[in-house]
């Protein structure tokens, strides 16, 4: 029989750039579901994929045991952003998706890179840790 394991907990469902990171993963799928079905293998996965890597990159580092190992994870995510970002552009000029479309994706891509950022400077002070319990009380 399983512990109780209460999700919320997770110090990483505390995070913006996390939250913001699935709800992009959401978009990411369903606006590939529009994708030709000859791309399923190919950009759709691409996508796929890459935007999922964001939030749990973002999840694995932030259950790490070091701010050096949350750091590491974080970079990996703003790689796995920048590479969503290509594959944006590329699925815009292949006309899969819509000018619209782009723009809400690429504002929340700009969103997730500055919480990212942030969070990555936070880590090299660790008394800014956002993982830190009781941040901003007492010290």
């Amino acid at each position: 029989m399983r512990g109780n394991c209460n999700t919320m907990e997770k110090p990483h469902k505390r995070l913006d750039a996390w939250k913001l990171g699935v709800e992009l993963t959401i978009d990411i799928y369903k606006i590939t579901k529009t994708f030709p079905d000859d791309e399923r293998y190919g950009i759709t996965s691409q996508m796929r994929r890459a935007a999922a890597s964001i939030p749990s990159n973002i999840a694995e580092g932030a259950a790490r045991n070091t701010q050096k190992e949350f750091s590491n994870f974080l970079h990996i995510a703003q790689g796995s952003l920048s590479q969503l970002g290509t594959l944006v552009e590329i699925a815009f000029r292949l006309g899969y998706l819509s000018a619209s479309a782009r723009g809400e994706v690429d504002a929340k891509m700009v969103r997730i890179d500055k919480l990212v950022s942030g969070l990555i400077r936070s880590v090299k002070t660790p008394h800014l840790s956002p993982l830190t319990p009781n941040r901003g009380k007492g010290k």
